[in-house]
């Protein structure tokens, strides 16, 4: 008899999974909306705070050279079933970031976060680290997704640095995978799985407690 050969473990999850909702995901610091072209101008005003442009080097898209230029760019943006965009809030409602879900694969419980923009009032805040925190809830508490990803330009160190403090595992380096803004771009995978985030959500619900913050708003022990 030859040796039996290895397979993976049985999916008992049902298949596929509902997508991603257009409805608000509320968090203690602020709030995730989807995204409407209303957001267009609080939104391109929060980004030209980014005077030298660096936030937008490793997106596909951008800087814009004017306010319409921009509301035109995110109106047919935000109008798409994939990437679905989602406006970040501070608690009165101003814009102050885009991410999305993408790739979105019902049929194999596979989804991804991209296209993440924080405009400067929104980077290292409390809110910046709960936006992502609630998206990854509603992908796998509310719709049951069974791998979760982000991908970025492996030159982008901050975005990396980010997907592992938000508990993303490298997987690896897809070299010369796409072309953006007429430069090869090596593309870094990294990935949460549905067994990984229990305990990656209890790190988020003790990092974002009001008590791990001090006066000034600096985090008292860091995500990790």
């Amino acid at each position: 008899m030859p040796d039996p050969q290895p397979i993976g473990a049985p999916v008992t999850l049902s298949l596929p999974r509902p997508r991603p909702p257009r409805t608000p995901m509320q968090g203690q610091y602020g709030s995730v909306i989807p995204t409407t072209p209303e957001h267009a101008a609080a939104l391109h005003a929060a980004f030209v705070a980014d005077t030298e442009a660096r936030d937008w080097t490793y997106l596909p898209y951008g800087p814009f050279a004017s306010e319409p230029a921009f509301a035109e760019w995110l109106t047919t943006a935000c109008l798409a079933e994939d990437p679905l965009f989602h406006t970040i809030c501070a608690p009165d409602g101003t814009a102050l970031g885009l991410a999305s879900y993408l790739r979105i694969d019902p049929a194999n419980g596979v989804i991804e976060v991209g296209h993440i923009h924080f405009a400067p009032a929104l980077q290292r805040t409390p809110l910046a680290t709960e936006a992502m925190a609630l998206m990854m809830a509603r992908a796998f508490d509310e719709l049951g997704y069974r791998r979760y990803e982000w991908k970025c330009d492996a030159l982008n160190a901050p975005s990396r640095r980010a997907a592992q403090r938000l508990g993303f595992t490298y997987e690896g380096t897809f070299r010369q995978a796409t072309v953006v803004k007429g430069r090869n771009r090596d593309t870094a995978w990294f990935s949460v799985l549905d067994t990984e985030w229990p305990a990656i959500k209890a790190r988020f619900s003790a990092w974002l407690e009001p008590g791990n913050f001090d006066a000034s708003g600096r985090q008292i022990t860091p995500l990790r």
